[in-house]
């Protein structure tokens, strides 16, 4: 698959080196020449320095034969440009990098119509994972389909957890009322993500993520040794994009506080967000917090554009007994951190961007993609096409590698769990959690 990526910034680069690892063939465009010698020397792509509205420059990189054309610089308006331009010189599909939300909203434009089959927010895929983390409280990661009918969550497991000591087999057999797979475990302190067998041993404070169906989420609860609490009251820090989109989700059903260093900003962020209540401050002042009443706070939230000042602030709310705490980082290198420096859960806009265009480079009809937060894995929905080889056998007889499960199916609008006798049906939307080296393998079941 050809793979042309306009925008060599954080989103570009993270989207080639992840896109490099599966012999992609992929180009590079950008007209920062020091961006580009960082992306050659690191990861296996052509790199092209220009301008990316260059219709010289597009042919040149073979614009007629790319499978797929990522516009994903700074710009809006030059993502908006070059996919376009792309389109029309042959490009098979093309999606766009936007700040706007309101283009992924529209109902009245077809932008497909112009030339951009898709267009992705990073701001608004964010503010909308936060809604997510806060709507299930007790849980660090969350992936709903379908609108909550299916859902992978994830969690650290506490010591009062019944499932402590059991095997993955007698827990299934022992809490029959409860729906559920166990689709992965990171044991404590240790970067490895297990794929559990039936005789995998559940342990105190590893990271489980369970599949389930809406029904048996409040049942979850307690096999993971959590007390179910709601969230109300929210503070926010940072008066960015983020925390703006973030701020105007939660405020229908959550008592929003936002504290914001500018002035001006602030002032900004009380017009587009009239029911919060916009504080005119640093976050970073403990005194400030705590004159704001942080302690009575049930979730944080910092989404600064420093990625320190918004660890450094979680940490200052967890300190002061907020149950929820969720900052955004830029840096990569700190998202499997979470849990062992002490916060719920760490965010960062380039997985969040890079979940959303892979569905269009995996194989099969990829209905859904996500990551999640604290291992290097996919979550995948396909639609189950005629004649598939899932469709062949029983689950326990589908030679699905041992790096990849079942996760679930959603059939008819209803959520049932893949155990092994299990008979997965052209129709079915199924979901598997895989690990990076067996994407293809898995792949070829759906074909």
């Amino acid at each position: 698959m050809k793979i042309i990526i306009a925008g060599a910034g954080d989103v570009g680069f993270h989207l080639a080196k992840l896109l490099s690892f599966e012999s992609q063939d992929i180009f590079l465009i950008d007209s920062d020449a020091e961006k580009l010698d960082y992306a050659s020397s690191h990861i296996d792509v052509i790199t092209k320095k220009g301008d990316a509205t260059s219709l010289k420059l597009l042919r040149e990189v073979g614009i007629a034969s790319a499978d797929i054309f990522l516009a994903v610089t700074e710009s809006q308006n030059t993502n908006f440009t070059i996919a376009v331009l792309a389109k029309k010189l042959g490009a098979k599909k093309t999606i766009a990098r936007i700040s706007n939300h309101e283009f992924t909203q529209n109902s009245e434009i077809d932008f497909s119509e112009i030339g951009i089959d898709s267009m992705i927010s990073p701001g608004e895929l964010a503010s909308d994972e936060i809604k997510m983390l806060l709507n299930q409280s007790a849980f660090n990661d969350t992936i709903q389909f379908e609108n909550g009918t299916l859902n992978i969550l994830g969690s650290t497991l506490e010591y009062t957890s019944p499932l402590i000591g059991l095997t993955v087999q007698e827990a299934t057999g022992k809490f029959t009322n409860v729906d559920f797979i166990t689709i992965a475990i990171k044991p404590e302190n240790s970067d490895e993500t297990i794929i559990p067998r039936g005789n995998t041993v559940y342990q105190a404070n590893d990271q489980i993520y369970f599949s389930t169906p809406k029904e048996s989420i409040k049942d979850l609860y307690q096999l993971m040794g959590k007390t179910q609490f709601g969230v109300k009251d929210v503070m926010i820090l940072g008066g960015g994009k983020i925390g703006v989109k973030a701020a105007r989700n939660l405020c229908p059903n959550f008592n929003i506080k936002l504290i914001e260093i500018d002035k001006d900003k602030a002032f900004e962020v009380a017009e587009k967000v009239p029911n919060a209540l916009i504080i005119k401050g640093d976050g970073r002042d403990v005194e400030l917090l705590e004159e704001e009443d942080i302690a009575e706070m049930d979730a944080f939230i910092a989404v600064t554009g420093n990625s320190e000042t918004n660890i450094m602030s979680c940490l200052v709310a967890k300190s002061k007994g907020v149950k929820k705490t969720i900052a955004l980082v830029e840096n990569m290198d700190y998202i499997n951190i979470s849990q062992t420096i002490g916060i719920d859960t760490l965010i960062n806009k380039k997985l969040l961007a890079a979940s959303a265009i892979f569905k269009h480079v995996r194989k099969g009809e990829v209905l859904k993609l996500a990551n999640l937060h604290n291992v290097d894995a996919e979550v995948l929905e396909f639609l189950v096409k005629e004649n598939s080889l899932v469709t062949k056998n029983i689950v326990k007889d589908i030679k699905i590698t041992k790096k990849a499960v079942f996760g679930g199916v959603i059939r008819n609008g209803v959520a049932m769990m893949t155990f092994g006798d299990f008979q997965i049906k052209a129709g079915d939307k199924a979901v598997v959690f895989c690990l990076p080296e067996a994407i293809h393998k898995v792949e070829k079941l759906f074909n």
